[in-house]
């Protein structure tokens, strides 16, 4: 069976959550929301082992937790860099050589579903690269700012939602060409916002898997109510009256 070591970067600060906890860290239902993460990867069968990328102080404690919970997979904590691009490479450099797939999911993304990760592994598995992705249902307008107030932007075009998605974790990969895209951004100075992105740089096709809207990434204090609902409808549904 295909090996796949699932990496999550979770060292930033996420600063747009305004407090002095990353949000990675912030409570979910009486556990860190990094936890909750873990927990949905580690349900999944296709994944071999899992590799979190964190912040040095929380290195300690993590490898705590994680021996608490008693994942079936190993799971390798390690010092993560400043930057999630830094804290994917630093775990890259971990992926050993029996390893074919490699899935990055952002850690505050709590509510993937174990048959999301399969089917995005699946089709990774047969082109060689993958993302979870959802369509756009918004209208999309290309803008620019210069000499504008802040909170004012000018539309320069429309660009047409079936043209767009928007793109989710976990984010699949042959390890090899990971590596070669890791490579090549370091190289030439490049730092982009996920995985996919230093992919297509190559030239390379990466396919989208259909994901859902449930999938949210926690970033912001609104989030997090939306998070508590998600996990409530959660609980009515495994549980019907």
């Amino acid at each position: 069976m295909t090996k796949v070591t699932a990496i999550l970067p979770a060292a930033g600060m996420g600063t747009r959550m305004g407090g002095e906890t990353p949000k990675q860290f912030l409570e979910l239902d009486g556990a860190p929301i990094l936890l909750h993460t873990l927990r949905r990867l580690a349900s999944c069968n296709a994944i071999s082992e899992i590799i979190l990328a964190t912040r040095g102080d929380e290195v300690q404690r993590m490898q705590e937790r994680c021996h608490q919970e008693k994942f079936h997979q190993p799971v390798r904590v390690i010092k993560g860099g400043s930057t999630r691009q830094e804290s994917v490479a630093t775990a890259l450099e971990q992926v050993g050589d029996d390893v074919e797939l490699v899935a990055v999911h952002d850690a505050v993304r709590p509510f993937v579903t174990r048959e999301q990760v399969t089917r995005v592994i699946e089709e990774a598995r047969k082109c060689g690269a993958a993302i979870l992705g959802i369509p756009a249902m918004d209208t999309v307008k290309e803008v620019k700012r210069s000499s504008l107030p802040q909170d004012v932007a000018l539309i320069t075009g429309t660009i047409p939602r079936e043209r767009i998605v928007l793109a989710q974790t976990p984010q699949v990969f042959l390890v090899k060409l990971l590596k070669e895209a890791f490579a090549k951004a370091a190289a030439d100075g490049v730092n982009a916002s996920d995985e996919a992105g230093l992919v297509e740089r190559l030239g390379y096709d990466v396919h989208v898997v259909h994901g859902t809207e449930r999938n949210i990434k926690i970033t912001k204090p609104s989030d997090m109510s939306l998070a508590r609902f998600y996990l409530e409808l959660e609980r009515s549904e495994a549980h019907p009256v």
